[in-house]
């Protein structure tokens, strides 16, 4: 379409003028100061060019683009249209926050102040309050300030100009799918990588990913006797460990260690045969009699 024809359409189309509400121009000239669009009323109206700079400082708009405006007033005391372009802006950055609200969906921000019980988030040209109880619990508060994230809007109120958008939300949302994802990759049998969470006095807690811990029992580290879980890990370890069992239904799962080499007991007759003699190491020592070790993991 040419500007020829952008330029008729705008100024036969029938205009509701209502104060406030957001129509639609064109751009027929650009000075220094002020850019002027007609929006088809008696005179052209003239809005800063300040109102049509991008994030980095530039003119984002050029004569014959059409663009939507605020009508502020018709004919002023001076035979002026005035219009807005920064208040289109953010009836359009309201009208994607109501979207977003009522569709639940995600929005971008970045968190550009702090403020008494939080943060203040600047989502396009709309202001919202970020409450220290809705920030993700894994970033420290002074890793927030300056970074764009991604919020779930909580509450809203363009009378009042309140908006109220929660971090904690999102992460949540995230936690509970790559859960669901971990969950649904384990099987039994499978071997699967984790990191030692905890120690206790019958095993250690295994950190599969996502929030997913699974035991791996005091029994099944190693095929010794071992009798403290330190023998065999430490917390913080990387190690890899076998699915032994899966309950789909508790979300409980049980690790081994000692399963991913061989059963030092499978044929152990055959590499100790009964007569024979064999050096040994004492293990232990009990009231009726001692432990001696013939091979790692055989006493």
């Amino acid at each position: 379409m040419s500007f020829a024809d952008l330029f008729e359409g705008a100024n036969t189309s029938p205009k509701k003028s209502v104060l406030g509400q957001l129509i639609h121009g064109i751009v027929v000239r650009i000075e220094s100061d002020f850019v002027w669009v007609d929006a088809g009323f008696k005179s052209e109206g003239q809005i800063p060019v300040s109102e049509f700079k991008n994030a980095n400082n530039e003119l984002d708009v050029k004569v014959g683009d059409q663009v939507d405006v605020v009508l502020e007033s018709i004919e002023d005391g001076d035979g002026k249209t005035i219009l807005s372009r920064e208040k289109a802006k953010r009836l359009e950055s309201w009208t994607k926050l109501e979207k977003a609200y009522e569709e639940k969906e995600i929005v971008k921000g970045i968190v550009d102040g702090k403020v008494k019980g939080g943060f203040t988030v600047a989502i396009e040209n709309i202001r919202a309050f970020l409450p220290g109880s809705l920030v993700d619990a894994r970033l420290q508060n002074e890793q927030l300030e300056g970074k764009e994230l991604e919020f779930r809007v909580i509450k809203l109120d363009q009378v009042r100009n309140n908006v109220v958008v929660s971090r904690r939300a999102v992460s949540e949302e995230d936690d509970s799918a790559d859960r669901e994802t971990v969950l649904a990759s384990l099987e039994e049998g499978k071997v699967v990588k984790g990191k030692v969470k905890n120690l206790t006095d019958y095993g250690a807690f295994v950190d599969l990913g996502a929030g997913v811990d699974g035991l791996l029992h005091i029994t099944d580290m190693a095929w010794k006797r071992v009798k403290n879980p330190g023998e065999v890990v430490t917390v913080g370890d990387e190690i890899e460990v076998k699915v032994l069992k899966y309950e789909k239904e508790r979300s409980r799962v049980s690790l081994g260690l000692k399963q991913l080499t061989a059963d030092p007991w499978t044929d152990v007759d055959k590499r100790f045969p009964k007569g024979e003699e064999f050096p040994g190491v004492v293990t232990n020592i009990a009231d009726y009699g001692c432990f001696v070790e013939l091979e790692p993991g055989v006493e």
